[in-house]
């Protein structure tokens, strides 16, 4: 259980630096995606974009 809080938690946190890139690319502005702004800082929480890349991950492990 530990282990898939961490792999999630790092997930989060490469979504997240990634977010400029993946903005150019459409990603980020799903419906499942939220952003919202708290103690004067810009939060994203892209859960709809991280299901859709890990599905693509998965899609092209299978091929391979």
């Amino acid at each position: 259980m530990l282990r898939w809080l961490l792999v999630i938690l790092l997930a989060l946190l490469i979504f997240s630096g990634l977010r400029p890139w993946l903005e150019k690319l459409g990603m980020g502005r799903m419906p499942g995606d939220f952003r919202f702004r708290l103690f004067g800082r810009e939060w994203f929480i892209p859960l709809a974009s991280s299901v859709l890349l890990s599905f693509v991950a998965l899609l092209i492990g299978q091929l391979l």
